[in-house]
């Protein structure tokens, strides 16, 4: 193995419940009477996209929204519930991130969401994590397509100079699987509290903690 390769927020740091209470927060502001649920979110992440997510609500419910704009409040208001929020790293990822910084292997973190986002995060969670962890960072600025399309891993392959057999993925998400796995890379599902009931199956192994010897024993057996 010769990278690791986080997948999303969610891997790093399980922000879903905040993403939630910004969707909600930013339908009141925009005069919608939608309010999602924890049940209904879930549902809702078996899709990647936020603007996407909003746009096919609307579709569903006859309602003639703009998602764009909706959207935009609603990535604003996380952003800034990030600054303020309580936030912690989930369990094994500062320790994975330093064995495979120790071990010569180059980690990544592989999004699709906005940059804005990617930066409130580390900077959330810095200094214990930082951009400096990473040996490439992608977002939506720097990708051709978003997830499940396989083109945020083969951005970061290239970036990096790595084959995909040689690197595994952590995803939490089912689109961040197909992505990945997609790209032909190897990945693990590490499920936030929002997806943990989604189906996993493609993925190669499933973890509740990471661990770095797990995730090379996948890649051993790719």
């Amino acid at each position: 193995m010769t990278a690791v390769l986080f997948g999303s927020i969610s891997t790093v740091a399980d922000t879903s419940e905040l993403q939630r209470a910004a969707f909600n927060q930013a339908f009141a502001e925009h005069g919608l009477d939608w309010r999602w649920d924890r049940d209904e979110y879930a549902t809702l992440l078996t899709g990647s996209g936020g603007r996407d997510r909003i746009a096919a609500y609307a579709a569903e419910h006859g309602t003639d929204v703009d998602a764009e704009a909706v959207h935009a409040t609603k990535s604003a208001l996380f952003q800034r519930s990030l600054a303020t929020a309580d936030l912690a790293l989930r369990p094994g990822v500062l320790e994975t991130v330093r064995e495979a910084k120790d071990a010569g292997l180059k980690v990544g973190f592989v999004t699709s969401t906005s940059a804005d986002n990617v930066a409130a995060l580390l900077s959330a969670l810095g200094p214990e994590l930082s951009a400096d962890d990473f040996d490439v960072v992608t977002d939506s600025s720097t990708v051709s397509a978003t997830k499940p399309d396989p083109a945020p891993y083969l951005t970061a392959l290239s970036a990096l100079g790595e084959s995909p057999e040689a690197c595994v993925a952590i995803e939490d998400n089912v689109d961040g699987v197909a992505s990945a796995r997609a790209a032909g890379v190897a990945v693990v599902a590490f499920p936030n509290g929002n997806t943990a009931e989604h189906d996993f199956s493609a993925a190669g192994d499933r973890v509740d903690h990471l661990e770095l010897a797990r995730l090379r024993s996948l890649v051993a057996q790719s």
